[in-house]
């Protein structure tokens, strides 16, 4: 009977053995498959980012005009001669009338550092004539600008966008006579 259980547990290791074989095909398919998964993954984490930095350089435009015509309004609207805003916080309640006056509504953050950390860009007696992004990222959009942005082609960082307001450049929405 010793006989016959050891020729019964070898003929049983065999075939375990020979069960055994195809999860190893099994493991290598699925290890494949999580490889590709994770490739596949990584090619939309970059879509989405890329998708992502383009909506903030759009806001970025956006928010740049916002400044320069709110500094093009207090500009245009100073009492007893053209002058310029001293502080951004100026541009978002002039009191030198009356009744004050909201040239932008508050004061945006930086859609590129998502903080109100704009760099003010200032005439040579202290006056902000512009404000640029603080980010040194380099932009995707490069060329295709409207006319009043078209210094920003080929660009190598946000921060070279300058919104700079000019007395000699018509505001958009403001026709010259």
């Amino acid at each position: 009977m010793a006989h016959r259980m050891a020729a019964g547990s070898a003929a049983r290791r065999r075939w375990l053995l020979a069960r055994r074989r195809p999860g190893g095909f099994t493991y290598l398919a699925i290890l494949l498959a999580v490889a590709f998964l994770g490739i596949a993954l990584a090619a939309v984490g970059t879509v989405w980012a890329t998708a992502v930095q383009r909506d903030r350089e759009a806001e970025l435009l956006f928010v740049g005009k916002a400044y320069r015509d709110a500094i093009g309004s207090y500009y245009r609207h100073s009492p007893g001669g053209a002058q310029y805003p001293r502080e951004v916080a100026e541009l978002i309640e002039d009191d030198r009338f009356p009744v004050a006056m909201h040239h932008l509504r508050r004061n945006y953050p930086d859609p590129m550092t998502g903080r109100p950390d704009w760099e003010v860009i200032r005439t040579a007696d202290g006056g902000i004539v512009g404000v640029r992004s603080s980010s040194q990222r380099t932009p995707i959009k490069r060329a295709n600008f409207d006319a009043s942005e078209s210094a920003f082609e080929g660009a190598e960082c946000y921060c070279d966008w300058q919104f700079v307001f000019s007395p000699a450049r018509p505001i958009r929405g403001v026709r010259k006579k």
